[in-house]
């Protein structure tokens, strides 16, 4: 390759300037120097064209590409082309170079240049060739670039990843300003010029053991090319060292004497070029054939005996041979397509006919191949009709068509289908390439054609517009217009007829630019045609008849009219025709008239035509100063002569030709006439009908009234007989209708009894719609249901049971609590004992502890009779009644706890809610405290967003206080059953699926097929064990089984979908209500947050927070079944976490990138199932608020039985009193608030023994602190009530008022009846009516008795039951009138608002009912789950009392020599060892290592001033952390390890500590793991 021809040095060297014949010492040093510049130049345009070819994009001129590829994007895409494992499109820098061209280089740019390196090292290029980024991006050495590129290019070329560089030495021309600007550019390097024609020996020498081998076999190969054998030089060719292709045996000799000459060539060259140079500077291959070099003469010599086996195929005529031929490699031709085999053979032929030596040279073939593909291409399209793809065939410069245009394409297309079709039609299958060019030049004629036609058309519409006949003709006449049939005659009628034409068309297109189209045109001049044609026949026709006339020649009239006038004459009018026409005449002739001998008519009724009856001439134009004639007869007057005369003769012989037929028609016109006389006769005696009845009516009525008078004589004498048999039938008939209705009656009893029955229900039911439906229920109505508001034994026993298991359900959840938090501390104690934290002992003293709390204490807090007012002394009893009053305001006005909560550092807020707050609302155990609870967390959630989310993501990366209370209240007793229920079928599936294993991470996959291969074989494998993600995922294996395990995660995650999405109405209301609040809250303090960013934060709620954790740890959370001791399987714990994953990444719309992309392809169905998680929000999203779902509001009221009681320990009561005083002025900021008004009432916080009063421990007692704790955790009930009922004589409660008005009025409607409440109450009772009412009193007392005494209502409501009626309904009027003044009720309506409010309670009543039942199965539930969960805890306290006394009998064992003792020394002092010295960080140190993020309102540079102290508790796993501010105590917080890591669990990163300091969990949890225990 780099060698020059022979011939070269008989050209310039460079450019213009030529070699002279004498030159000077400093002439020949110039012209060196620009020999040297002038070869670069080459080397330049050589790397330039080939980089071109292998990028496929234009790169600059050659005298600019150095700076064009200073900014490395060209070298990075080189390298792309030929290592696109390594660099991609990601990697290159500005690869548009948009930044470049706008403001230049940028430092950037080098990492173009390196990625060009490292992918030249990825290939093995030896590093001798490489450049430095400085001679690349500085441009310190350019030359040695394109050296480096040169050589890249030769070795590409070996490895077959690109084409062969060009050499273009001598054979590109510059001018000598471009060799004189380059040979300065050069001088400014000062480097020597890199020899580009030894970079063949470098390679070799530089090769490896392989590339040695090939070195070896080219020398071989020289060798046997100098002694000429033509089989020992084939035997060498064949080496496959020499990795030479297509070598021929047959064709050693013909290799044999182009190597030969080849080798001469360029032996030749080198003494001409290297005379000067010793032999130790020579490069090996300037003498010797490279293995390129050898490679191209094997396939010129290839080439060559393929043409002519081409060559001989084609005379033979046979297409299958030919096209193999064609196919060949060696040939190196075109593409050429099998279905065309004939086409070739066909085209191919005749050009070799037409060649005068009879053989087409490889050129030639090159060429006619290209162009015959491309025509065969074109036709497969014209037989597939593809526009589209015979345009671009069109286009392509191979096919080389003349006369193109790019705007005639479309029609080009249209026509070729056309004569394509055409040609298929008549045998022919192929369009050749001369059919196709002349159909181009066909179209383009045509084109031509018809643009000049609508130039014509143009100066048509314009000599239309001038008027000028002369000019219209003119126009008419030109060649381009192509108009057929315009005779110069014409023109006057021509000009008419267009311009009418023209103005019609304006007229009917409302437009004045409109113009005639060369139809409309062609039809106008036809049309002018016909006219004058017409017009010149009846004008001859005309003065024909009037010479006939005036001759008196009558038998040439018919003939005239029928072949002049082409109307059809009868012969037998022949006389009547001249006759009548004559007369016309004569009428019309004037004597002594001047007239001319023209004639004139009308075309069309618009246009006039003039005749010469002399000269018999005709014309548009009207003659100058003559007269027409006006005594002939007109060819219209002529028509309507003939036509009359024509018309009465066939009128007289169609007469005469039915005259049967008007026979017939005068005899049905005169029955029509007597017809209608007789319907008119019938017509008036119809109408005078009403007279006749009249008539008859006058005579008929006379003799009736006759018969009637001679009747009643006869009666009238025997009156008494008619009486008498009167009597008897009517008592006869009455008789016998009373018996048969009464047998009915006895036949049909039982029919009867289901009628009444039918009829009473139906009345009921009306009633009771009535009563629901109406908007105004009558009070009759009314009546009829008010037995309904009684309360029953049954709805005492059933509110008793209700109000028994809540107790029970209150205190089992207390209870598990504890035990819970007992065996968690019971885990880490085992931890640290496992870790040689702790001592045996300890873990033995808390396993006494839980033991005792598990047998006695907690039996005790289940079996105490609960204390309550009465069971304490009466001194205390006021005591509780303001306790009673003050919980039952926090529990009914959710502000107080909500602002309390946040007032409270965290770990103190979390353990309030834990206690106080749940147990406040009995753990939501019925309807009424769920609603309340609800209202606080909707309260505080909208407090604490409010307050403290500064950013809609804060919700997501902090640990908002409420949403934590929520989620843990949710999955805790009450929820539990329902995650249980949803997610437990699906994760038992997965669990005991033991054939599912899921592995997403390539690392353990490569491990695991690692150990299974060394398993199988029993040898050590050769595979490294620790490789990277990237590693891993270059093994087949790998990735087939993680495409199974991708493919298994699918199919489980759909399973674990189906029941989520299908278990929407499972998921408990109180999760879903404050998923609704917490959207809207959001919403309204962000309102441009989007829909998705909203329904993230609620899937971060409802999955992440409240599913997520149950999923992957199913054991943690009650999902499944676990024995004592049992674990899950971490092949089972994988499986779900991979689930769980999916699950998370779905949810939040986040795709696997980054560390995950293996799992890439997952992406799609994440972003599929996040559609519909986004959707399973939404409806989870969509539901009531509290008052609609739980009807609160509604009966209240009126029909609770029992007061709220709540279950609480004493010492919740003094804390949460404490609580409250403490932050009394940020929760109750108004002076007159009621709290306010409670807390003033209790007075100062009571310690335990004064809350219970004095004697109640005896101070004697030694144990009287331990006994004084213990009594701080007894329970105690409390009824809440509210202190602001109604009280006599002081301001009333209208509400009440209205609930003790309704009592009264029911009572009163009961037993006395009316319309309306008002006639009640203005209608005195009568006895009866107060015996009931006394009877309905004294029923009532005898079941107030036997009430218990939480259910009792209170005294002044059971006083005025027991008042007499009268009474009641004096009251009830004074309460009305009461009622009245506040607008509450009108006696305009009659009262018949309270009458509503009470048929409301009586609806109401019945909703009780159904929701107390539903509650009583839903304890009763709850209490079944909680003992299973009491039960499983004992079995945990089991298993660990087991652990222990194993741990004590091998420490016995180990240590019999030195007995241990619980209670010993060394107990002690191994006790101390766990007590440590507490920690101190400033801020700043602990910003260092990452613990400590940000602080609010506190630059970085001030952290130094902040201490940190962190001190281990008396528990284990509890901290103490005081912050100091130059040395002063500025907070404390108590932090519980236990909770830093369930945060770890749940994923949350940062928590804020002290309300302002941004702290990262894990890293906070990695120091106290180092520092306290050691790890």
């Amino acid at each position: 390759m780099y060698h020059e021809e022979l011939a070269s040095l008989q050209r310039p060297r460079y450019g213009s300037i030529v070699d002279d014949e004498r030159l000077s010492a400093e002439e020949m040093d110039e012209r060196r120097r620009q020999n040297i510049a002038y070869e670069y130049l080459c080397h330049l345009e050589e790397a330039k064209r080939w980089m071109e070819v292998c990028l496929e994009e234009e790169l600059p001129p050659t005298t600019e590409l150095e700076e064009g590829l200073r900014n490395g994007v060209y070298l990075a895409k080189l390298a792309k082309f030929f290592a696109p494992n390594v660099v991609s499109d990601k990697k290159i820098y500005d690869v548009e170079q948009a930044r470049y061209k706008r403001s230049g280089l940028h430092f950037r740019h080098t990492d173009n240049t390196v990625q060009w390196l490292r992918a030249m090292e990825s290939i093995g290029l030896p590093k001798i060739f490489y450049p430095e980024t400085t001679d690349v991006y500085d441009r310190k050495n350019i030359p040695r670039m394109i050296y480096c590129i040169h050589a890249l290019s030769l070795y590409l070329f070996k490895l077959g990843l690109a084409p062969q560089i060009q050499d273009l030495l001598g054979k590109v021309d510059f001018t000598e300003e471009e060799i004189s600007n380059m040979r300065k550019e050069l001088e400014k390097y000062g480097i020597q010029m890199p020899s580009f024609s030894k970079i063949g020996g470098i390679l070799a020498s530089e090769l490896s053991v392989d590339e040695a081998a090939l070195h070896a076999a080219v020398i071989a190969i020289n060798e046997a090319i100098e002694k000429g054998i033509a089989e020992q030089t084939i035997v060498t060719l064949r080496n496959p060292n020499a990795m030479l292709l297509n070598v021929d045996e047959e064709l050693a000799v013909d290799y044999q004497n182009e190597l030969f000459e080849a080798k001469r060539r360029k032996e030749s060259n080198s003494r001409l070029k290297n005379g000067t140079i010793s032999e130790e500077e020579r490069d090996v291959y300037e003498e010797l054939l490279t293995q390129t070099e050898i490679q191209g003469n094997i396939n010129k010599i290839n080439k060559l005996i393929a043409v002519d086996s081409i060559n001989t195929a084609i005379r033979n005529c046979d297409p299958t041979k030919t096209l193999v031929a064609l196919m060949k490699p060696e040939a190196q031709l075109p593409v050429v397509h099998t279905f065309a085999a004939a086409v070739y053979q066909t085209e191919l032929f005749n050009l070799q006919q037409q060649s005068a030596v009879n053989y087409l040279a490889h050129d030639e073939l090159s060429i006619a191949v290209e162009m015959l593909s491309a025509v065969v291409l074109l036709n497969q399209a014209l037989e597939n009709k593809d526009i589209i793809m015979i345009k671009n065939h069109l286009r392509n410069p191979c096919i080389g068509f003349n006369n193109l245009e790019e705007e005639n394409f479309q029609r080009y297309a249209d026509t070729l289908l056309s004569i394509k079709s055409e040609a298929s039609s008549e045998g022919q299958d192929y369009l050749s390439w001369n059919d196709i060019q002349n159909c181009i030049d066909m179209v383009n004629m045509q084109i031509q054609e018809e643009n000049e036609r609508i130039i014509a058309i143009g100066h048509i519409n314009e000599a239309i517009d001038q008027g000028n006949p002369e000019k219209t003709l003119e126009a008419l006449l030109l060649p381009t217009a192509k108009l057929q049939d315009v005779r110069p005659a014409n023109a006057r009628h021509y000009q008419d007829v267009l311009h009418h034409a023209k103005a019609q068309k304006c007229k009917e297109t409302q437009d004045e630019s409109a113009l005639l189209w060369l139809d409309e045109i062609q039809k106008g001049i036809g049309d002018a045609n016909s006219h004058i044609k017409e017009v010149s026949i009846l004008a001859v026709g005309t003065s024909m008849i009037n010479k006939s006339l005036e001759k008196g020649d009558s038998q040439a009239i018919l003939t005239i009219l029928q072949s002049k006038f082409g109307l059809r004459v009868i012969p037998e009018c022949a006389a009547t025709y001249f006759g009548n026409l004559s007369e016309a005449k004569n009428l019309k002739t004037r004597e002594e008239s001047n007239e001319s001998p023209w004639i004139k008519l009308v075309i069309k009724n618009m246009y006039d035509y003039y005749y010469n009856v002399e000269t018999e001439e005709g014309t548009c134009v009207a003659p100058e100063g003559v007269v027409p004639k006006t005594s002939w007869l007109t060819g219209e007057e002529i028509q309507s002569i003939v036509g009359q005369v024509t018309a009465d003769y066939n009128r007289e012989q169609l007469w005469l030709a039915n005259e049967n037929l008007i026979v017939q028609l005068q005899a049905r016109a005169r029955g029509f006439l007597v017809r209608k006389n007789y319907q008119e006769r019938k017509a008036y005696l119809q109408k005078q009908e009403p007279s006749a009845i009249k008539i008859q009516a006058f005579w008929k009525g006379f003799k009736q009234r006759k018969s009637y008078v001679d009747r009643l004589k006869v009666l009238q004498s025997n009156v008494a007989a008619v009486v008498k048999i009167q009597s008897w039938v009517k008592m006869w008939l009455a008789k016998r209708a009373y018996r048969k209705r009464l047998q009915y009656f006895k036949d049909h009893n039982d029919e009867i009894v289901k009628i009444q029955a039918f009829l009473r229900a139906n009345k009921a039911r009306e009633d009771y719609r009535t009563l629901i439906g109406a908007e105004n229920p009558p009070l009759t109505v009314l009546r009829k249901f008010a037995y309904l508001l009684d309360q029953s034994d049954l709805d005492f026993q059933e509110e008793l049971e209700v109000t028994q298991l809540r107790e029970e359900v209150v205190t089992k959840i207390r209870s598990n609590q504890q035990l819970e938090k007992d065996l968690n501390l019971m885990d880490i104690k085992i931890g640290l004992l496992v870790k040689n934290r702790i001592t045996l002992q300890d873990v033995v003293l808390h396993s006494k502890k839980l033991n005792k709390k598990s047998k006695s204490q907690l039996e005790e807090m289940v079996t105490v009779d609960k204390q309550g007012i009465k069971g304490l002394s009466k001194e205390r009893r006021k005591k509780l009644e303001a306790y009673q009053h003050l919980f039952y305001l926090l529990q009914t006005n959710p502000t107080y706890l909500a602002k309390l909560i946040f007032q409270m550092p965290q770990n103190k807020s979390t353990k309030f809610m834990d206690t106080v707050i749940f147990t406040l609302y009995n753990y939501a155990s019925n309807q009424r405290e769920e609603y309340l609870l609800l209202k606080l967390f909707k309260t505080a959630l909208e407090e604490e967003i409010t307050s403290k989310v500064d950013q809609i993501q804060d919700i997501v990366t902090g640990n908002p206080t409420v949403i934590k209370m929520v989620v843990s209240f949710n999955r805790g007793a009450r929820g539990q059953n329902t995650l249980r229920q949803l997610l437990a079928p699906v994760v038992k599936e997965i669990m005991d699926d033991k054939s599912l294993i899921i592995n997403t991470s390539p690392v353990d996959v490569y491990k695991s097929w690692v150990n299974q291969l060394e398993m199988q074989t029993g040898e050590a494998s050769k595979l490294p064990y620790d490789v990277t993600t990237e590693q891993a995922l270059t093994h087949t294996e790998v990735v087939n089984k993680l495409e199974l395990s991708i493919q298994s995660l699918r199919t489980v995650t759909d399973k674990v979908l189906a029941s989520i999405f299908s278990s929407l109405n499972m998921m408990p209301y109180g999760m879903r209500y404050i998923a609704k609040v917490l959207k809207s809250s959001l919403h309204e303090k962000f309102p441009d947050a989007t829909e998705d960013e909203l329904l993230k934060i609620v899937g971060n709620l409802l999955y992440y927070r409240y599913m997520n954790p149950a999923i992957v740890a199913p054991d943690g959370f009650d999902i499944i079944d676990m024995t004592a001791g049992g674990q899950i399987h971490p092949d089972q714990r994988r499986n779900l976490g991979c689930v769980a994953k999916v699950l998370q990444h779905a949810a939040s719309n986040k795709l696997f990138e980054g560390e995950s992309e293996h799992l890439s392809s997952m992406n799609s169905y994440l972003s599929q199932t996040y559609q519909k998680f986004r959707n399973f929000f939404q409806a989870a999203c969509d539901v009531p608020e509290p008052e609609e779902k739980f009807n609160i509001d509604e009966y209240s009221d009126m029909v609770t039985l029992s007061k709220p009681v709540i279950y609480i320990s004493i010492e919740e009561i003094i804390n949460t009193h404490s609580l409250l005083l403490e932050h009394q002025d940020a929760i109750a900021s108004e002076p007159n608030d009621l709290l306010n008004e409670l807390l003033e009432g209790l007075g100062p916080v009571p310690d335990i023994e004064s809350f219970l009063g004095e004697g109640a421990v005896d101070p004697n007692d030694p144990n009287r602190e331990s006994t004084l704790n213990q009594l701080a955790k007894t329970e105690i009930s409390l009824s809440l009530t509210s202190k602001y009922e109604l009280r006599e004589g002081e301001d009333q409660d209208l509400k009440s008022l209205m609930i003790k008005t309704k009592r009264l009025i029911v009572d009163v409607i009961r037993t006395q009846t009316g319309d309306t409440l008002l006639e009640v109450l203005e209608t005195p009772a009568n006895a009866q009516q107060e015996s009931e009412h006394l009877k309905l009193a004294e029923k009532r007392a005898i079941l107030d008795s036997k009430t218990p005494e939480k259910m009792k209502h209170n005294q002044s409501i059971f006083e005025d039951g027991q008042l007499p009626l009268e009474q009641k309904k004096r009251k009830i009027q004074r309460n009305l009138r009461t009622l009245e003044q506040a607008g509450l009720v009108s006696s305009a309506t009659k009262y018949q608002e309270i009458i509503n409010e009470i048929a409301k309670d009586i609806r109401n009543q019945r909703r009780y009912r159904h929701h107390r039942k539903a509650e009583l199965v839903k304890l009763q539930q709850t209490l079944n789950a909680l003992n299973s969960k009491t039960a499983f805890y004992e079995d945990q306290i089991n298993y660990y009392n087991t652990y222990i006394k194993t741990c004590l009998d091998n420490l016995t064992r180990k240590n019999s020599r030195r007995s241990i003792k619980l209670d010993g020394k060394e107990e002690v002092k191994g006790s101390k060892k766990l007590k440590q010295a507490s920690l101190k960080y400033t801020a700043a140190r602990l910003h260092e290592k990452g613990v400590i993020l940000e602080i609010e309102d506190l630059q970085t540079n001030q952290f130094k001033n902040v201490m940190f102290d962190i001190t281990p508790g008396e528990e284990v796993g509890d901290f103490e952390i005081k912050a100091k501010f130059l040395g002063v105590e500025m907070e404390k917080v108590q932090l519980h390890f236990q909770d830093l890591l369930q945060m770890q669990y749940e994923g949350v990163a940062v928590m804020k500590m002290f309300d302002k300091a941004k702290v990262n969990v894990n890293l906070l949890i990695f120091l106290l793991n180092k520092k306290f225990y050691g790890k």
